[in-house]
Order: structure tokens, then C-alpha cells, then sequence
């Protein structure tokens, strides 16, 4: 299940009911500074379930509580919006200060909330950063510094907590580059079969993306697969693919505000 938003009476016990055995779900039950309370965490890993916590290591949201200050004392780090996400910018995630103030406290959380791993969202930022604001970067740079930024965290996580899971979303073709695949512990994949909302997925890069889905599997990673869909028939059908491909996934709404019914 992935739930980032909508919490039932602003806790889990409802995602302790469900019987998924992996939960994806915020640092913080607002999305931005009241956070999930350890004895939380244990009792929704106390009914069986593995909780990954969610956050951005490519770009950051207004309504964070890291905005205020990094506007205001560190704005070079923000570079441009988001087109899909008007609150959001992109930011220079290879930049020390970003590690600093962000991604260090937020993988410390994490450990000290007692996840059993990170979900990390925006690793497409290295695709997305208007190359006009970060001149003499290229693509291929941007991507090799995402990658770096991924391995960091892995490393610092795993070396405080060995286990520690490592999951990105998104951008399965970093897979390329060295350090990656072992980096990581599995890969979220939005999209992969139904684009929001029913609209199957029938671009080349849906392919593209499902053949590096596939070649991540095979590396022994997990795969979870996040389809947005409502009507019976493309859920079924999303359902069987995951069955077929052996993935992990879920169904829902884009705004990943509920408990979607688990897939058979």
C-alpha cells in the first residue's frame, strides 16, 4: 500500500488492519513537521509489515518545513519548478548543503522513527533541471551525480542500520550506471501499465521503462509496481501483470490518499 496523505483519525491503525505486507507511507502523518512517533512505526510493523518512508532527493515541495530556511539562507539551491507540480522546484541535490539540510535529517528520521527502509522520490530531477541554470552540466553528469547521491544514502543508512532498504522511484534506466543496482534494494515504478487515471500506458517509454523494471527484477531486486486506475477492468488487468512479471503493486488514486484493496 502507498499512502501519503489522508491518514484515517491522523494515524495507522487502519493500515495495520489492511493485509498488505509492505506499507509506503510519509515521514510525517501532514507532510510536513509532525512526524510519525516510533511506538507508530512499531505497531504497523508489529502487524507483519514492512514501512518504507517516503520523501523527495531530487527537488523540494513549499510546503515542506525545509523550504522557509532554505529560501531564505540557501535559494541557490532551488532551481527550476516543476511543470507537473507547480509547488515544487528541482534543486542542485549534488550541492553539500542539500545532504546537510535535507537528505541527512530526513534518512536520521527515518533510522530513529525505526522504518525498515527509505522510499525516495524525484530521482527523475536529473532529467527534468533546466540545463540554462547549471552551466557546464549535461544530462549524463546530472545523472552519475543522482546516482552518487542514491549510493550515499545507502551507504550511510546501511552502515547504522545493516538491511536498511533502499528504494527509489522512478528513472530505472540509472540502472546503467555503476554503483547503482548495488545501491539499491528495489525500485517503485509509477505508470508502468495504467497512466493516471486509466489510460494504459502504451508510449515507448512505457516499454522502455518495463524493460528496466524487468532487467532490475532480475538483479534480485523488488520491484513495486504503482498503477493508477478505478475501473474494475484496468485494476484486474493491472492485478495480472504484476502477477505475470512477478511485481509487487498497487492500484490507486494519484492522490495517494487511501488504502487501495490489494490485488487478489
Amino acid at each position: 500500500m502507498y499512502q501519503l496523505q489522508g491518514y484515517a483519525d491522523g494515524g495507522l491503525a487502519a493500515l495495520a488492519r489492511a493485509s498488505q505486507r509492505l506499507a509506503v507511507i510519509d515521514l510525517a502523518r501532514d507532510a510536513n513537521a509532525n512526524w510519525f512517533r516510533p511506538e507508530e512505526i512499531a505497531g504497523l510493523r508489529a502487524s507483519g509489515k514492512r514501512v518504507l518512508a517516503y520523501f523527495e532527493i531530487g527537488s523540494l515541495e513549499r510546503f515542506r518545513p525545509e523550504y522557509p530556511g532554505l529560501a531564505a539562507e540557501a535559494g541557490d539551491l532551488l532551481l527550476n519548478r516543476w511543470e507537473d507540480w507547480p509547488d515544487e522546484s528541482f534543486v542542485r541535490y549534488w550541492d553539500e548543503r542539500w545532504w546537510d539540510r535535507v537528505v541527512k535529517p530526513r534518512v536520521d528520521r527515518a533510522l530513529a522513527a525505526g522504518f525498515d527502509g527509505v522510499y525516495l522520490d524525484t530521482p527523475l530531477a536529473y532529467e527534468e533541471i533546466d540545463l540554462h541554470l547549471v552551466p557546464g552540466w549535461n544530462r549524463d553528469r546530472l545523472a552519475v551525480a543522482m546516482v552518487g547521491l542514491v549510493d550515499r544514502i545507502s551507504r550511510y543508512a546501511r552502515g547504522q542500520r545493516p538491511g536498511f532498504w533502499i528504494v527509489p522511484q522512478n528513472s530505472p534506466e540509472l540502472r546503467r550506471y555503476p554503483g547503482y543496482t548495488d545501491a539499491i534494494d528495489g525500485i517503485g515504478m509509477e505508470e508502468l501499465f495504467y497512466r493516471a487515471t486509466d489510460r494504459p500506458c502504451t508510449e515507448d517509454y512505457c516499454s522502455e521503462n518495463l524493460a528496466d523494471a524487468r532487467a532490475l527484477r532480475d538483479a534480485g531486486k523488488v520491484v513495486l509496481a504503482v498503477d493508477y486506475a478505478r475501473r474494475p477492468a484496468d485494476v484486474h488487468a493491472a492485478c495480472d501483470h504484476y502477477r505475470t512479471e512477478g511485481f509487487l503493486g498497487t492500484v490507486t488514486t494519484r492522490d495517494l490518499d487511501r488504502i487501495a484493496a490489494p490485488c487478489g
